[in-house]
């Protein structure tokens, strides 16, 4: 599933094709996606102006002067595509309609925005701007990893006194918003913590040294333009490719890229899902 970097990536993408721009007509081409569509949602989209794009965590948030937001979240393998660009950030003319274009958005300076998803793990749902942050998907989020309020007392105090281990915290949205499973092993690396450490027994400096790591991997992924991995895609189509410099994501059995360290990365199960470290360098 796309984690932070990727949406933000998708939502710089599509930011100079939409915002600002009125959605001329709006094609809804199915009832739903992981849930229903909210009522009317073609009708309710078609002749407003988008005008901001943001994101929060993993969500995609487009603020219309309507008065409502439309939230996109795009699940396992949903694709958010521009064609036809006037601006000439783009270079796709419109694509033949394809069998798993959901929503299609027609915008009023001649482009296209194509909401994809073949296995249909993805959602949009509809909500008043000025009450959004207490929707249901956007009240339980804790603060963005990049913002002022992701600082070290915030870590301190949401680790105090917790058992669980540090990779399942660091993915816990409640305590900080739009951290996945890659990212997180590539922070734990950096800071030379094992995943499996209980996060209510790490010392304060460590925890502290966390914000700032996370805050290098999560910018320096946002820059390679996200982790192009199975069905990951930018807004026009290209690829990311942070992949190409995960130092433990991925690569069981290589040699760890510390220098002089004789280890190899090791996979472990936390929880269902594949964590990445190097014995050595991480205790």
């Amino acid at each position: 599933m796309p984690e932070l970097p990727e949406v933000e990536t998708v939502k710089r993408g599509l930011t100079p094709a939409m915002e600002g721009v009125v959605i001329a007509k709006a094609d809804v081409n199915r009832p739903d996606l992981r849930w229903p569509f909210p009522p009317g949602m073609a009708t309710r989209l078609t002749g407003q102006r988008v005008e901001r794009l943001r994101r929060r965590s993993k969500y995609i948030l487009a603020d219309l002067s309507s008065g409502e937001t439309l939230l996109i979240h795009l699940g396992m393998s949903g694709r958010m595509l521009v064609s036809g660009d006037p601006l000439g950030a783009f270079v796709h003319d419109h694509p033949a309609p394809e069998k798993h274009d959901h929503v299609v958005l027609h915008m009023a300076n001649g482009a296209r925005i194509t909401f994809n998803d073949p296995r249909r793990f993805g959602a949009m749902d509809m909500m008043e701007t000025a009450t959004a942050d207490a929707h249901k998907l956007l009240s339980v989020l804790g603060p963005e990893p990049l913002s002022n309020d992701f600082h070290a007392a915030h870590l301190v105090s949401a680790f105090k006194g917790k058992m669980t281990p540090v990779k399942s915290a660091l993915l816990d949205q409640r305590i900080v918003a739009g951290l996945g499973n890659i990212y997180v092993c590539e922070t734990l690396f950096r800071a030379k913590i094992r995943p499996t450490q209980k996060a209510g027994k790490l010392s304060k400096p460590k925890v502290e040294r966390l914000v700032p790591i996370v805050r290098d991997v999560l910018s320096e992924a946002i820059e390679a333009g996200g982790s192009s991995l199975r069905d990951f895609r930018q807004a026009d189509g290209e690829l990311g490719y942070f992949q190409h410099t995960f130092d433990v994501y991925g690569r069981e059995g290589a040699p760890c890229r510390t220098p002089d360290c004789p280890g190899v990365i090791r996979r472990i199960v936390q929880s269902g899902r594949s964590s990445f470290y190097c014995a050595q360098c991480q205790r």
